[in-house]
């Protein structure tokens, strides 16, 4: 009974969390704040994560994958369809979603600038983007397969993905009536590789 009661804690205490940094940010959430929405007490918080930094941690890579893993998804749906088709699902995924998720992803970016300060949040960071990273380079490897070019390096594919996602991110945040449509987005990508595939090889 007492192990179901400190699950339902530990759950109510995410959840809450969650909600704060939506509602409140990464920076402005308080202990107090988390034992309000949770209906638990501050004595919960250190004993199932330790401190409050501790559980916004958490919180800030649970609510990201809980939004952006089903976008990753769509890239991995079966089905015929070119890599850069599969990049353009995900892409306006995001873009369709963005709006509704403003809070979280200025949370985010709260939590980013902690990174060089906290090892901890580090960790976090570098797990779930480890995550991520695994999902968008199996999905890549599996769509270049696919239509034949298997000898491609996922990897390095997978971080600049992540790379342009972050970075759309950040631009969203500075002017959103600016953002590149996700049709913008991979007509560029698809000019760009014929343009550069067109260029004489030398060396």
């Amino acid at each position: 009974m007492a192990a179901k009661s400190d699950a339902s804690h530990r759950e109510r205490l995410l959840e809450a969390a969650i909600t704060c940094l939506q509602e409140k940010g990464y920076a402005r959430t308080t202990s107090r704040d988390l034992v309000a929405v949770s209906g638990t007490n501050l004595a919960s918080i250190g004993y199932h994560f330790g401190s409050k930094e501790r559980l916004l941690n958490i919180a800030v890579a649970e609510a990201f994958q809980r939004w952006l893993k089903p976008l990753v998804a769509l890239a991995a749906e079966p089905g015929p369809a070119t890599p850069l088709e599969r990049l353009h699902r995900s892409a306006a995924g995001v873009m369709d979603t963005l709006e509704a998720n403003r809070s979280l992803v200025a949370a985010a970016l709260e939590a980013w600038a902690q990174v060089p300060r906290s090892e901890e949040l580090r960790a976090e960071m570098i797990a779930t983007y480890e995550d991520f990273h695994r999902a968008i380079a199996t999905t890549t490897r599996d769509a270049f397969a696919e239509v034949g070019t298997p000898d491609i390096d996922a990897d390095v594919l997978a971080d600049l993905i992540i790379a342009l996602f972050d970075g759309l991110l950040v631009r969203w945040q500075l002017d959103p009536d600016r953002m590149p449509s996700a049709e913008q987005i991979t007509s560029a990508t698809q000019s760009a590789v014929a343009a550069l595939m067109a260029i004489p090889q030398t060396g």
